[in-house]
């Protein structure tokens, strides 16, 4: 198992390199100069007094100087590509890249790149993983209910809804709820993640901040529940009729051991890779629900630097992002074997 971790892990270094080169290269495809904006915008604070050609003299030196500081004085991609990451200097033999803990500037939020992006991550966080154990301690008891019972009338019940549920859109959805719980039953507000002004601390914070929250976690639980409900249904029928649960009922072995320690287990295999999944989403955010209920997560920071074009909030954004899958799909290879013992993972 050991082995088999570091050479994935080995496997995982070559790839995330070769994305986050073909990344930087397409960004920096785009027309924007960083070097360029900074030096034009410190020149028109001196320009008073200045003729033109001491103006464009000075400016080039500034220009030059900021080239020269964020590493971009040279036309070759790889090179830029290094100091980027921070393994080749920059032109005073200085090291400020990804591994020296330079993220890079948010131009938008006038901020380095980490201090725009840790607060979004904890909203993001925040919701996703109440809402991630809500909708597994609901679908998967009821998936494994409907399988027991298929065909019945609570099961044809589930599965109309669950259809339903499944075939909404998730904006759709929310417009629901919005309308039924803050228009007419005025139970939960409509947005927002605590109250206005306030500045809560312990008990009280966590209570407020749940309240405003009690309404997003309602639709984006609802909307797991049609997907994942079926997929545990279609995975227990399809384990409940294998030989070795006939041969286990055939011998007597209680309905209770039957359902929970042999079928659930055969049928966990295909599930793993939709909850691994589910968890691993915590991070990424849920870019609608952010955008309907403003909850400055990490979905809607996304969207909001593709429009402003906040390079530098997008290019750490995509790299988390590749690692993360990159470290689900290693997770997931083991939780495999974990949950199996017919898979090995150690070749």
């Amino acid at each position: 198992m050991g082995r088999y971790i570091v050479k994935r892990i080995g496997y995982m270094l070559l790839v995330l390199v070769i994305l986050s080169f073909l990344m930087f290269i397409i960004y920096n495809m785009v027309p924007s100069n960083r070097a360029y904006t900074d030096a034009k915008a410190e020149i028109q604070t001196m320009k008073k007094g200045m003729s033109a050609t001491d103006m464009d003299t000075r400016f080039q030196e500034l220009y030059l100087k900021y080239q020269r500081r964020y590493g971009t004085d040279t036309n070759n991609m790889v090179i830029r590509y290094l100091r980027w990451v921070g393994l080749y200097p920059l032109y005073d033999g200085s090291y400020s890249g990804l591994l020296q803990g330079n993220f890079g500037y948010s131009y938008e939020a006038r901020d380095e790149v980490i201090n725009v992006v840790k607060p979004r991550m904890g909203n993001t966080i925040f919701i996703n993983i109440f809402a991630t154990i809500l909708a597994l301690g609901i679908t998967i008891p009821l998936g494994i209910h409907c399988a027991v019972k298929k065909n019945s009338r609570g099961d044809q019940a589930v599965q109309m809804l669950t259809i339903i549920g499944y075939s909404l859109p998730t904006f759709l959805i929310a417009i629901l709820f919005i309308w039924l719980f803050c228009s007419l039953l005025h139970i939960f507000p409509p947005s927002g993640i605590k109250t206005p002004g306030s500045s809560y601390t312990g008990w009280k914070f966590f209570t407020d901040r749940m309240y405003f929250l009690a309404l997003p976690l309602i639709v984006m639980t609802f909307c797991s529940l049609g997907g994942m409900t079926r997929y545990v249904r279609a995975s227990m029928i399809e384990a409940l009729s294998m030989d070795c649960i006939k041969t286990a009922r055939a011998k007597g072995v209680r309905e209770k051991a039957i359902i929970y320690s042999h079928a659930w287990r055969n049928a966990l295999i295909p599930i793993v890779t939709l909850v691994v999944g589910w968890f691993l989403g915590i991070f990424s955010g849920s870019v609608v629900i952010e955008q309907m209920f403003a909850l400055n997560g990490m979905g809607d920071l996304m969207i909001s630097s593709l429009r402003t074009a906040d390079f530098d909030v997008i290019m750490l954004l995509q790299m988390f992002y590749v690692m993360l899958s990159l470290m689900g799909n290693l997770i997931i290879d083991i939780v495999y074997g974990l949950v199996d013992p017919r898979v090995r993972v150690s070749k």
